[in-house]
């Protein structure tokens, strides 16, 4: 058998039990032309009050299973740091009540990375906080200007090293498609990011959300966004280069929610609730060609085997890679067989 590999890892290996606090826009200082927090979470555009955040992790508990990893109260939609000190003490109070119950372990957020100096990071240090994400969108100073984000690349860069510096566990959040953004921008973000080595990176698709300054724009013509092909080809080139500069990749697209999936919140743009998949389908057909041609598959069928958890990555959606394939190589019958030995990023071409 032939094996190849491209470093493809499963984002879901010893992940924590995430119980997420929506925030939107809270903290935020003005709104980004690409955001509409409130449709994308279905959450009002005010502060939880500490008894509805108590309410609510209460509820997501109730799903934590025994053998699932640490669990971690994550303030997500805003701009954490941005809050008012009161705020942020309220919420990291509410939460620090699970911690010393056992219920939960750590706490996270996400915020700009204009916020994190030291004296916002000084109201933490009494808390159990471990993992802090970035929204730097992107490392390019032009498109971060044009889409009104209010910070520089340089802001990021600052950032990192103070999380660094006090050993936080760093995630870094970037988009694909921005506009004024091109594939070789998106790409030197991405190099960019991948030199500040974070411990994880999010990849966001840009959409067109209703009621945000896109939307505006999208109806002016002043704004196409990309198709999701492209999307999703620029998506695996960095998703690769994060891999091979060992930074974990563990979101590629949207989170699925109900008004995503039916429209409701969305007018354009390469939103699929599979997007993640998808990429890792792209790349387990790269691999599959690749191994093909080297062994200049001539008869009427092949065997591909791969770990049983990437079957469905390597069917594709729809099956779209094995017809891909036969047409490709002019094949009658293409089988993909599960096989336990063979790691999650690898397959494996019976000769």
């Amino acid at each position: 058998m032939r094996f190849w590999n491209q470093m493809i890892n499963d984002e879901s290996t010893s992940r924590p039990f995430i119980i997420p606090v929506f925030l939107p826009h809270a903290g935020c200082p003005h709104q980004c032309v690409f955001c509409n927090q409130t449709s994308i979470t279905g959450t009002p555009r005010d502060i939880l009050s500490v008894e509805k955040v108590e309410t609510q992790i209460h509820e997501f508990l109730k799903y934590k299973r025994e053998n699932r990893g640490p669990a971690q109260v994550a303030f997500y939609g805003g701009n954490f740091l941005g809050l008012e000190k009161d705020d942020i003490k309220g919420l990291l109070n509410v939460s620090i009540k699970f911690v010393k119950n056992n219920d939960i372990d750590t706490i996270r957020f996400s915020t700009r990375p204009d916020t994190i100096n030291p004296d916002r990071l000084d109201i933490l240090k009494d808390y159990p906080v471990s993992t802090i994400e970035i929204g730097a969108q992107s490392m390019d100073d032009r498109v971060l200007a044009e889409v009104k984000r209010g910070h520089l690349a340089s802001d990021t860069q600052k950032a990192v090293a103070l999380l660094k510096e006090r050993r936080y566990e760093t995630g870094i959040q970037m988009m694909v498609g921005l506009p004024g953004e091109d594939e070789e921008s998106s790409l030197s973000t991405g190099h960019r990011i991948g030199e500040l080595a974070p411990d994880f990176v999010r990849i966001y698709p840009a959409v067109v959300l209703k009621d945000s300054v896109l939307a505006k724009w999208y109806r002016n013509d002043t704004y196409r966004p990309w198709s999701l092909e492209r999307s999703i080809a620029q998506v695996k080139k960095l998703y690769l280069l994060f891999k091979k500069k060992g930074i974990r990749v563990i979101r590629m697209g949207l989170q699925a929610a109900e008004d995503l999936d039916s429209g409701a919140a969305i007018l354009a743009g390469p939103y699929h609730p599979a997007f993640g998949h998808m990429v890792h389908s792209e790349i387990f057909l790269d691999m599959a060609v690749a191994v093909m041609k080297v062994e200049r598959i001539s008869q009427d069928a092949a065997v591909l085997k791969v770990h049983p958890r990437s079957i469905s990555k390597m069917r594709g959606l729809n099956n779209k890679n094995v017809d891909v394939l036969k047409k490709r190589f002019h094949i009658q019958s293409i089988q993909i067989l599960p096989d336990p030995s063979i790691s999650e990023d690898n397959l494996a071409l019976e000769i």
